[in-house]
């Protein structure tokens, strides 16, 4: 008896295999053509990218009000960044890069799931970075209220932090469909566009932090 090989499909995770030729099942879309992206692809890939244009205009409006208030009065005093804050960078990136694996290695099951978990774990523990870069700003006695650049550093890095968080609950909940084996493709490939732009944001607010103080 052939082992089953499992690939995704439009809907769900195929595990169904030629008859007779022991070769996995080709990727269709919802017309049947293979290799073609289908009405649903689209859709997702539209939908995913609107909500991520809310999503920067949401930012852009907070990094114009930094840039305006940080030239009005002379209350503006630079927060030095911890070098923690360095290293929570890297885990997140690396974290976008387990998903960008997860994204193209989709046809084998084993590592979509140790991708994906992986991106999961690594965007926990940013999170917990981040709490900690709060911790060792208030040690050092910069609060929210201290000073308004340091108001904007805690408001901006708390809704990154809020939408980071959203897209690791969104890869824990998915995870039980992938265990199911029913994880449709454009999940996988809206989840990896949603962290790669939760990644843009970060590495923009940390040009804004360091270079325009």
């Amino acid at each position: 008896m052939s082992t089953p090989t499992f690939s995704v499909t439009i809907d769900h995770f195929s595990s169904s295999q030629e008859a007779g030729t022991g070769k996995p099942g080709v990727e269709k879309d919802v017309h049947g053509k293979p290799g073609q992206p289908s009405i649903q692809d689209q859709r997702y890939k539209t939908g995913t990218m609107v909500g991520l244009a809310g999503i920067l205009m949401f930012f852009t409006a907070f990094v114009s009000a930094y840039i305006v208030r940080q030239g009005l009065g002379t209350d503006w005093e630079p927060i030095k960044l911890p070098n923690l804050v360095w290293y929570n960078t890297l885990i997140l990136l690396a974290s976008s890069f387990s998903l960008e694996m997860a994204r193209t290695r989709s046809k084998d099951m084993l590592a979509l799931r140790t991708w994906w978990l992986g991106a999961a774990a690594l965007g926990t523990v940013f999170l917990i970075g981040q709490l900690m870069v709060w911790q060792k700003l208030s040690a050092d006695g910069v609060y929210l209220a201290s000073n308004p650049s340091s108001s904007f550093f805690y408001v901006l890095t708390a809704v990154h932090g809020i939408h980071l968080l959203g897209g690791v609950l969104a890869l824990l909940i998915l995870s039980l469909k992938l265990w199911k084996g029913i994880l449709a493709r454009q999940h996988v490939g809206s989840m990896a566009l949603y962290w790669h732009c939760m990644d843009f944001l970060w590495i923009s607010l940390l040009l804004l932090f360091v270079f325009w103080r």
